[in-house]
């Protein structure tokens, strides 16, 4: 296993955890019982199963993994979708209006269901807390089997990030697993904002000054959060 995948999985698995602890005492709140361990397989195949009960529609759009533009070309409101992938984007509009996380929100933009708008706050203790960051979120017509397309909108000064705000990530592309929700997706954006993985950069230039002169690089990041992501 590479160590850049090693990185990658601990921001991941650290994340996931934490939702994790979250639902079980939500649901310990609520006098109900939950798994007591997370399964990456089991989940996944259990989450097919359900939305493959709906046949797939909508897969006449192209998804290009390699394009810097972060726009999916799908049609308005998505209406060529098939009413389980639009069960399954309606669910986690509606547990994130439910019950969210304290330093995010998404949601549709217009009656658009592809088509979202998110914030990230920066996580503390980091060079961009403190600011307000701007994303776009675009869902390929046949999510959740293909990972949603995230982009920053704001500026930042990130190894991961580059200046079209395309996100290096491999959760977001080979290590994509359907049981992951748009929530947890962004959690874990949060995450790599304060933790950011400089073995695997999609900025070298930001990842060499990460790994060689750490107070040069939260300058830097400190002074583009002010800049930009608190106008």
């Amino acid at each position: 296993m590479s160590r850049n995948y090693d990185n990658w999985e601990r921001l991941v698995g650290a994340v996931l955890q934490r939702e994790k602890d979250r639902e079980v005492a939500r649901a310990d709140s609520r006098s109900t019982s939950t798994s007591s361990s997370l399964d990456f397989g089991e989940l996944s195949l259990s989450l097919l199963r359900e939305e493959q009960n709906v046949e797939i529609g909508g897969r006449n759009s192209r998804f290009d993994a390699n394009t810097d533009n972060p726009i999916y070309r799908t049609p308005a409101g998505g209406s060529n979708l098939s009413r389980g992938i639009k069960r399954r984007i309606l669910r986690e509009f509606k547990d994130i209006q439910q019950d969210p996380p304290a330093t995010l929100s998404a949601g549709p933009v217009a009656e658009d269901l592809l088509y979202w708008q998110a914030t990230i706050i920066g996580p503390m203790d980091s060079p961009y807390e403190g600011g307000v960051f701007l994303l776009t979120i675009h869902f390929p017509p046949d999510y959740p089997f293909m990972p949603p397309k995230v982009a920053f909108r704001t500026k930042v000064f990130h190894p991961n990030i580059n200046s079209n705000g395309i996100i290096c990530s491999g959760m977001l592309c080979e290590e994509w697993y359907p049981i992951l929700t748009i929530s947890k997706v962004l959690l874990i954006i949060s995450a790599l904002l304060a933790d950011p993985v400089p073995d695997d950069p999609l900025v070298p230039e930001i990842a060499y000054m990460y790994k060689t002169d750490k107070n040069k690089y939260e300058t830097i990041a400190r002074r583009w959060t002010q800049k930009y992501a608190k106008g």
